[in-house]
């Protein structure tokens, strides 16, 4: 295989629109990619794993990371701060494989600010706002103001799909996983990712 540098695969949607369904399949599917791990000042939900789900961590000490340059991007969200760790992401790009991130807006915008070259941005939206509301209720996570709170969220969320490379509209989970691995596989043989191509071609022209 040519040597290639990986990227930043950045799959954004309002909360119910099948965003993290998507994510998990994809990474059953594809060993070349991995889950960017963030941290979060939320509290952890049943069964979810520090180090694994997320980084937790409190107000004060998100806030001393920041200061520090820690994140590669970072949002608040529904009263909650999310960041991404930079390094461990510089790492798994330099490996070439690549990063899956399951994130909002603010951060796909501070991503590609930082590193435009690296990102691939995908927005999830849903088929219709009832069908939304109908996934936020059947998840039973959320309390109904939460719900409420998310619904209400959702239309200036969906606001921003024009800031995306690609979208999505998940009718159905499989298709769309389909759809993603057809951009991912797509955007791997970019010539500006393929960091050993060079190398390659003046082997063949050598031989030749």
């Amino acid at each position: 295989m040519i040597k290639r540098r990986g990227l930043m695969l950045v799959l954004s949607s309002p909360s119910g629109a099948g965003k993290t369904s998507i994510a998990r399949s994809l990474l059953k599917l594809d060993s070349q990619i991995t889950m960017s791990v963030s941290a979060t000042t939320r509290k952890r939900r049943p069964g979810e794993v520090e180090g694994q789900d997320y980084f937790f961590m409190d107000e004060t000490a998100f806030n001393t990371r920041i200061n520090q340059g820690f994140f590669l991007e970072y949002a608040e969200v529904f009263g909650h701060h999310y960041g991404t760790p930079l390094d461990q992401v510089n790492k798994t790009l330099q490996s070439g494989h690549d990063v899956l991130f399951d994130i909002d807006w603010q951060g796909t915008q501070q991503i590609k600010a930082r590193a435009r070259q690296d990102l691939v941005s995908i927005f999830i939206l849903p088929p219709s706002t009832a069908e939304l509301e109908k996934r936020l209720l059947k998840r039973a996570q959320d309390s109904p103001d939460v719900v409420a709170s998310r619904m209400a969220k959702a239309a200036d969320e969906m606001s921003h799909y024009p800031e995306y490379d690609y979208v999505i509209v998940n009718h159905d989970l499989m298709a769309s996983v389909a759809a993603v691995q057809t951009i991912l596989n797509a955007e791997r043989l970019r010539i500006d990712r393929q960091s050993g191509l060079s190398d390659f071609v003046k082997h063949l022209r050598g031989s030749a």
